[in-house]
């Protein structure tokens, strides 16, 4: 009986490597998964007296992080109509948003309606500068 060493050298040489990914991704799901799980469940320490909104009011404080701006984009959907204290202040709509003046945020009132934004200014406020046209 003899052995063809030839046959065997081509049948070698025309066999293309397979590589399996399928226990690669596998284990790569299965890390990915623990660590996504333990992430969530991380415990952070939070500062009980530092509310995200103001509990009298319900509008988000101002904090350190939200920087020094004195006008702040309001964006409505549709917005045609801007009215400070009873003044129609529809000049200052840009691109369905308009900018209001930080103050007024803290301690007036501001009602959005579909297209519409009626704001009551705090006394001493002036309704000509509680709104500004935004610059986008």
């Amino acid at each position: 009986m003899t052995i063809d060493v030839k046959a065997y050298k081509r049948k070698i040489l025309n066999q293309k490597p397979s590589i399996n990914l399928v226990p690669f991704i596998d284990i790569l799901f299965t890390i990915m998964i623990f660590l996504v799980i333990t992430s969530s469940f991380s415990a952070t320490t939070t500062d009980v007296t530092d509310d995200a909104t103001n509990p009298d009011t319900g509008k988000p404080n101002v904090t350190d992080v939200s920087g020094d701006a004195e006008y702040y984009v309001v964006p409505v959907a549709n917005l045609h109509k801007v009215t400070v204290d009873g003044q129609d202040r529809s000049d200052a709509i840009a691109g369905n948003a308009v900018g209001v003046q930080a103050n007024i945020i803290d301690n007036g009132q501001i009602v959005i309606k579909p297209g519409e934004v009626v704001i009551t200014t705090p006394s001493g406020d002036s309704p000509r500068d509680a709104v500004q046209s935004p610059t986008l």
